[in-house]
């Protein structure tokens, strides 16, 4: 039975002599704020079986779970972490390392992409995991023994598929990429950053003009502080739909845009005056935003990209997305690869795959800027 944790001289105690690594996984809802907010630790101590269900939300128990979440002696062993990450960054203010995914190893280990855990489990160990508890409240006290049991599934079994995995990617020498992809994913929590180009993720950005697209970037900038600043969805702030329309009509005065914000009913009313400011304000490197791409322009290159990964991949006996997914050969077509590949795409997927990327990119590709021609 797993031991429930509130007491921060409990968690002290329990923790003080540390393994060589611990299953790690959390509950938290992300429902109505920006930052997830975490709920529940779960942390498996042992291969005896022994689980600690840490109770989050009891004073003091965040800061004693510090110590072992930076420990690097003792190894993180999680499944598909990225959110966790944050979860930790935002409650305890670092980022538990160093890692091992479970969902990227089985990847690697060409078993399947973005492979749930209780699937994970069913495939590798042939044990079947509930899944009655999987929309639950986590915030609320006290939680059910199903909830609880549940919470602790989903760390009992991490050391056997670790063990699993590990050996199989071992065995294929590709242990190291799994190393540099968990500490590529760490690094990006600790820096904690925005999409510096938010503009690129919406399609409707390639139909503007230069300066509506300017226009664009800086309202998506704003909205992102806001949204952290505030801890509120993006969307509750300012839809994309919306943020689109301000930029392609943009109001010549603040009257006229707050008409415009009045007529509609997901417009944030009383945002008025701060989203004129935003979209008055220069951003210092608003002139090296990369231009959209634009899909009937790049779309044979793209598609060429696509099936020369495919190829590359199905060699490796990798499944699709992993060698490199569509946005990342859309930002690698945008990229200024004399620079370095973009992203996860450099290190060990540069290596496997610039040999047969490298002579289908554009020689103009990459470096644009708003008002640059990077027609290919």
């Amino acid at each position: 039975m797993p031991d429930w944790i509130t007491d921060p001289a409990e968690l002290d105690n329990r923790i003080a002599r540390r393994p060589q690594r611990v299953g790690l996984d959390t509950e938290f809802i992300r429902e109505r704020t920006y930052w997830p907010q975490l709920a529940l630790v779960q942390i498996a101590l042992g291969d005896d079986g022994d689980i600690l269900l840490v109770d989050p939300l009891a004073p003091g128990i965040t800061d004693a779970l510090r110590p072992l979440l930076t420990d690097t002696s003792v190894l993180k062993v999680m499944h598909s972490p990225s959110e966790d990450l944050v979860a930790f960054k935002h409650a305890c203010g670092v980022v538990p390392q160093p890692l091992f995914d479970t969902q990227a190893a089985a990847a690697l280990a060409g078993i399947a992409a973005g492979i749930g855990y209780q699937r994970l489990v069913q495939d590798v160990l042939d044990v079947a995991l509930a899944k009655g508890e999987t929309r639950s409240d986590w915030l609320r006290r006290p939680l059910s023994p199903s909830q609880l049991e549940y919470a602790a599934d989903d760390v009992r079994h991490l050391f056997a598929v670790h063990d699993a995995l590990d050996a199989r990617l071992v065995e294929l020498g590709r242990d190291a990429w799994l190393q540099e992809d968990c500490a590529r994913m760490v690094a990006n929590a600790e820096r904690d950053e925005g999409d510096r180009w938010p503009h690129l993720s919406l399609r409707a950005a390639q139909f503007l003009d230069e300066a509506a697209r300017v226009r664009l970037l800086r309202l998506l900038r704003w909205r992102e502080a806001y949204a952290r600043r505030a801890d509120r969805p993006r969307s509750w702030i300012l839809d994309n739909e919306l943020a689109v329309l301000l930029a392609r009509e943009p109001a010549a005065h603040p009257t006229q845009l707050q008409r415009q914000l009045d007529a509609n009913p997901k417009a944030p009313r009383k945002l008025g005056e701060a989203i004129w400011e935003a979209l008055q304000t220069s951003l210092d490197d608003e002139a090296d935003a990369p231009e959209p791409r634009n899909e009937d322009r790049d779309k044979q290159v793209l598609r060429r990209l696509q099936e020369a990964t495919a190829a590359r991949s199905a060699e490796l006996g990798l499944p699709d997305g992993v060698l490199a997914s569509r946005r990342w050969l859309e930002q690698l077509l945008g990229a200024d690869t004399a620079d370095g590949w973009p992203g996860p795409l450099s290190g060990w997927r540069r290596a496997e795959l610039e040999p047969a990327l490298a002579p289908l990119l554009p020689p103009a590709a990459g470096g644009s800027g708003l008002g640059a021609d990077s027609s290919v």
